[in-house]
């Protein structure tokens, strides 16, 4: 009996030990992780699902946190490396999810379009200045366009993950700007209003360039004036974070500024009040 005793704690032992979830990002090394699947959101924007080497892998992205993709593309002088932030987190084990935008002139998300289940990616990381950590401010506000909303949701789903109400203890007040050219551009909206609809704390104020009938957003591009009325005035215990187009993302700092914000610096720092993915 007390050999079968020792038999099953060490077969247990093993057991915990081989479910423990192992973090797989190297942030010195690429590693090639397989497709798993790809999925259409429109006819540019396709959510991308790697594997990870086991299914209780997790990625071990801190939120706030990016990857980086790499690839040798033909008519390049040398490899290709992007950055990118996934839309899932560690939650999700044993695969991670890359929400991109093809561009025409984009090496690495024109690239993916062409990678096939079963291929590989090469990616490494973490990387990055901000790691978000529960009440690090009082109130963060944020301006994101078009698929600059990535860094965003990954830090909006982790402080509404972490309410008092679902045993955590971030009392974070959230407010989002989020910026298109037309409806249809919209990514995430289902995942985003789930998140507000369930979080009194979290609010989302859209602008359209091409607005649709009846639209009670805003219109044109991001201006100080909304700012000022949507998101948190200047004080020391806020963040305005900034992610999208070069454009936009440099008038927006110009915009932050004129408004009282501490001027945003070229490379952000996490203590910054104004911090530019």
């Amino acid at each position: 009996v007390p050999l079968a005793v020792a038999l099953a704690a060490v077969f247990f032992g093993w057991k915990l030990f081989s479910n423990k979830q192992r973090k797989v990002l190297n942030p010195t090394e690429f590693q090639h992780f397989t497709l798993k699947a790809k999925t259409d959101i429109s006819h540019n924007v396709t959510i991308y699902r790697f594997a990870l080497p086991r299914p209780t892998d997790i990625l071990g992205l801190p939120i706030g946190q990016h990857i980086s993709l790499a690839a040798n593309i033909e008519g390049q002088p040398k490899e290709v490396v992007r950055s990118y932030t996934p839309i899932s987190s560690d939650n999700e084990a044993g695969y991670f999810d890359l929400l991109v935008k093809a561009y025409p002139q984009g090496n690495i998300s024109k690239y993916l379009t062409t990678l096939q289940v079963g291929q590989t990616m090469k990616v490494r990381g973490p990387k990055g200045a901000m790691v978000y950590t529960p009440n690090m401010c009082r109130h963060i506000g944020m301006i994101a366009g078009g698929t600059g909303i990535t860094p965003m949701y990954q830090i909006i789903k982790a402080i509404v993950r972490n309410r008092p109400r679902n045993g955590g203890n971030d009392n974070t007040q959230v407010d989002l700007i989020f910026a298109n050219v037309n409806p249809d551009d919209i990514l995430m909206k289902d995942e985003l209003e789930q998140l507000a609809k369930e979080d009194d704390r979290f609010r989302i104020y859209y602008v359209l360039n091409n607005p649709p009938e009846g639209w009670t957003g805003g219109v044109g591009f991001v201006t100080p004036d909304m700012i000022k009325e949507r998101l948190p005035a200047p004080a020391s215990d806020i963040k305005i974070l900034l992610c999208g187009p070069p454009p936009m993302v440099s008038a927006m700092k110009k915009a932050t500024e004129s408004l009282g914000y501490t001027k945003a610096r070229p490379v952000s720092k996490l203590e910054d009040q104004v911090f530019c993915f």
